[in-house]
């Protein structure tokens, strides 16, 4: 590698670590693992601080992540729908981080940084849940240590292939930060792609909020059935009158009795509908005839002014968070 490249990241080195880290927690597809790697091996080598590195990136992922959490904490749901309408993977962002923190809690922050989506998700999810600052910081803190170090370590360990790889950067110039770039833009390219192809497989005619409302006040009983997780009924404890609550993967069982020719309405909480979609394909496939997902789901029903209601939840810690079966009328 040549000297004035080695002189460079030197003396910018810290600052790149911290910036790079700092905007990549914040859930901008700049991936900080690279730089992270390759100031491991300028440490190596002496051209840099390890100490300061680990101090620099560690800052930078409890500032990203603590304002997150504070973000989750006040304005809940409506921070996770914001995260999974620009996220890249509709719906799987925010579900899959719901999944895992049902089997988790709050030990998920010690894994977080290693699942790609879920170190974004999941700062904002805790303060949703409620989870206590001094916990949370503590928690995060740990999980960001370890994965800085073990991704520094590498970079310190492998410092003389890593060395190689910046010298054939170098010499290519421009030339590399080009192929750099297009992989990034391809990236992204193929993720929205994946997208677009999910909402294509998942086009059904939806009911809308007025004619699920009409449909009740004619007295036709639709069989109306919550699919969001149970996470996600922790954030955001709305229901739709008279809802059945069911998983997405166990939709077909609360529903066993329920006549195949009966009107039912799936709704959740995700952009496009994805999970209510997902489960009115899979009952539409085991013969039921009418179902349909709610468009704009329960944020559009309740946008309308129709009746909520609010499951009962009692918040005794992150960790023994429940949600009791019975409901309150809005």
């Amino acid at each position: 590698m040549t000297h004035a490249i080695i002189e460079l990241i030197a003396e910018y080195g810290l600052l790149l670590v911290f910036i790079n880290v700092l905007v990549e927690q914040a859930g901008l597809p700049l991936p900080a693992v690279p730089t992270l790697v390759v100031a491991g091996a300028l440490s190596s080598l002496g051209k840099l601080p390890l100490g300061a590195v680990v101090l620099v990136a560690l800052l930078a992922c409890l500032i990203s992540d603590f304002a997150w959490y504070l973000a989750g904490r006040r304005y809940g749901a409506s921070v996770m729908r914001t995260l999974c309408r620009i996220s890249l993977s509709p719906d799987s962002c925010v579900k899959q981080s719901e999944l895992r923190f049902q089997r988790w809690r709050g030990q998920i922050l010690l894994i977080a940084k290693f699942v790609p989506g879920l170190s974004t998700i999941a700062p904002p999810l805790m303060g949703a849940m409620r989870l206590r600052p001094q916990i949370f910081m503590l928690l995060d803190g740990l999980g960001s240590l370890i994965w800085i170090g073990l991704i520094v370590g590498l970079g310190y360990a492998f410092s003389q292939q890593i060395d190689r790889v910046l010298f054939a950067l170098a010499s290519a110039g421009t030339v590399a930060i080009e192929v750099l770039f297009a992989l990034l833009i391809a990236y992204v390219i193929v993720k929205w792609w994946q997208r677009k192809r999910l909402l294509l497989a998942l086009r059904l005619a939806r009911i809308s909020v007025d004619e699920l409302h009409q449909l009740i006040e004619d007295g036709k009983k639709p069989v109306v059935v919550d699919v969001r997780s149970q996470a996600a009924r922790l954030v955001d404890n709305r229901i739709i009158p008279g809802s059945l609550m069911a998983s997405l993967g166990g939709i077909d069982q609360e529903l066993h009795q329920v006549p195949i020719d009966q009107e039912v309405v799936i709704y959740c909480s995700c952009p496009n509908e994805v999970s209510a979609a997902k489960a009115a394909k899979g009952l539409l496939m085991q013969g039921y005839r009418k179902v349909r997902p709610l468009l704009g789901g329960l944020d559009a029903w309740a946008d309308a002014g129709y009746d909520i209601e609010h499951l009962a939840v009692q918040t005794v810690a992150v960790s023994e968070t429940v949600i009791v079966s019975g409901h309150a009328h809005s």
